[in-house]
């Protein structure tokens, strides 16, 4: 009954979304309705996480701090939230810059109606494109360009996101693993020798690692080891 009450209403509807509209410009170009664009600006959203993933520093500095943990051997401290939060605001400390400038040379202008939506995307995109250029690998990049048969490229600018992209988060998990292997040695050094030791008493049946865990977490708050890794971390972006 209430289908039949509406038919009169949607068959005096204008045909089609009035929202959906594209108009085209005097130069070629065309500009979307605002319903578009905030549906296309949901949609950006949606792919938020991922892009904070494989376009910033997130996935080095988490997967350093879990091997971290990991290293001290203290199970679920700190906590996966914890690592999460810090790896996002360091995240946020290093990246900075770049959010600064795709504030100043895209997202500014494009506030103030100044530029377009489509230039505004291509001004975003330099800065990450530079940032991740800065810490991918030239054989990464050799190594994707090849897969994708692209050939050699000119210049920087000349390569492709798609292929940018996995090169660049390739590199971050080998760099992430370099750091991380680096961490483990000493905390491994310790776990042997307690081992070793315990084997030398006769104490075959008491775990090595709750003997070891004081001595490693003492070890850590002696060299300011939340310092050093949050300042090595940090550093690693800047060179």
């Amino acid at each position: 009954m209430l289908l039949v009450g509406c038919t009169p209403v949607l068959a005096a509807a204008e045909p089609g979304l009035a929202a959906l509209k594209v108009v085209p410009g005097a130069d070629g170009s065309e500009t979307y309705s605002v319903t578009i664009q905030v549906l296309l600006f949901m949609t950006a959203l949606s792919l938020l996480p991922a892009a904070l993933m494989m376009m910033t520093s997130f996935t080095r500095i988490v997967i350093v701090l879990a091997i971290l943990r990991q290293a001290l051997g203290t199970q679920q401290s700190p906590s996966n939230q914890v690592i999460i939060g810090l790896s996002l605001f360091l995240s946020l400390f290093v990246m900075m810059p770049v959010f600064d400038q795709v504030y100043d040379d895209a997202l500014g202008p494009y506030l103030q109606d100044k530029i377009q939506v489509q230039e505004a995307v291509e001004r975003a995109s330099r800065p990450f494109r530079g940032f991740m250029l800065e810490q991918t690998r030239d054989d990464d990049l050799s190594l994707f360009a090849d897969i994708s048969n692209a050939g050699e490229f000119e210049s920087a600018d000349d390569v492709p996101f798609s292929l940018l992209m996995p090169a660049f988060i390739t590199s971050e998990l080998k760099t992430a693993f370099q750091i991380g292997f680096l961490i483990l040695i000493p905390f491994l050094v310790i776990d042997l020798v307690i081992a070793t030791l315990l084997m030398s008493m006769g104490m075959m049946m008491l775990s090595p690692m709750i003997i070891s865990l004081p001595f490693k977490i003492m070890l850590f708050v002696l060299i300011d080891g939340w310092s050093l890794i949050m300042g090595t971390l940090a550093a690693s972006f800047m060179s």
